[in-house]
């Protein structure tokens, strides 16, 4: 895919400081570089720190080490700056708070009680093709104009009496359809392919989709280059869009990489995180000349 020469080419790095960077993040992240610079545009590099449940402030600085490296090069990020600041997600929470008002005001999403148990207990509730269980509409029928949006004022008035989250209600039987630049042609059923999902944890968090939406938006990202078991995260994000009155970016969904067993690699594989392998003696150039061929995409 070719962009027109009048729209600046704007892509990402959008890593999450839970652990060390491998391979497979590498290799996904030299796609989004090699796009950038086949467009003439530029690269960001963002830091989704949100969970502050799973990621560690050592790792944030690890992982600008590594992908530096590595041979990445970003012209807007958390350590030089740029004209979208600030570049952690962690500080970006009043956009995400806008954006989930937004939501809430239109309609589009409803507070939900269900715990993972809950829906992982409940009848016909089938697994995504990215594994998140199809949400069997327990909380749908409450309604968005009786929960205030701040929990801690939700809880004095009596609205709820335990924790909830923030679930945005798909359109059933629709399909969302979006032409990717790797895979080609995709259709997702909504209610079928994917269910109900959460924009706004329990523990006053925003979920990935919400934040992601509302960053790349905010940050004019152009085309967003990850890896093919997000599909239907995309799906999901494209009625985020949708609700909020933006224009999506276009898509680029990578191979996975996986390991000997035929998994995809993880942050459990620490001897294929990219400081295991700087500390073995490879370099970057060896790394991408031997990285394991591709079984998806």
């Amino acid at each position: 895919m070719t962009f027109s020469p009048n729209r600046t080419y704007r892509g990402r790095l959008a890593p999450s400081p839970t652990g060390l960077l491998h391979l497979g993040h590498a290799r996904t992240f030299w796609v989004a570089q090699e796009r950038a610079q086949a467009n003439g545009g530029l690269l960001v590099l963002r830091n989704e720190d949100i969970d502050s449940t799973r990621f560690k402030l050592e790792f944030v600085a690890q992982m600008i080490e590594d992908l530096r490296w590595f041979g990445f090069a970003w012209q807007e990020g958390p350590d030089c700056g740029g004209p979208f600041a600030p570049y952690h997600q962690s500080e970006r929470f009043h956009l995400y708070r806008a954006a989930l008002e937004k939501l809430r005001s239109g309609g589009f999403i409803y507070p939900c009680t269900c715990s993972r148990k809950d829906i992982r207990d409940a009848a016909r509730a089938p697994h995504t093709e990215d594994d998140e269980v199809i949400y069997p509409g327990t909380c749908r029928q409450n309604r968005k104009s009786e929960t205030p949006i701040n929990r801690e004022h939700a809880t004095k008035v009596g609205v709820v009496n335990r924790k909830f989250s923030w679930r945005f209600r798909v359109p059933d039987g629709e399909t969302i359809s979006f032409t990717d630049g790797n895979a080609g042609g995709q259709k997702f059923v909504a209610g079928k392919d994917l269910g109900d999902f959460v924009v706004w944890r329990h523990d006053d968090v925003p979920a990935y989709q919400l934040a992601c939406v509302v960053d790349d938006a905010a940050m004019g990202i152009t085309e967003v280059v990850r890896g093919a078991d997000l599909l239907v995260s995309t799906a999901r994000q494209i009625l985020l869009y949708r609700a909020l009155g933006l224009a999506p970016p276009e898509f680029f969904h990578c191979a996975l990489m996986l390991d000997e067993n035929g998994r995809r690699l993880a942050k459990r594989h620490d001897a294929l995180s990219l400081r295991t392998l700087r500390e073995q003696g490879k370099t970057p150039e060896m790394l991408r000349r031997d990285w394991p061929v591709a079984s998806i995409g």
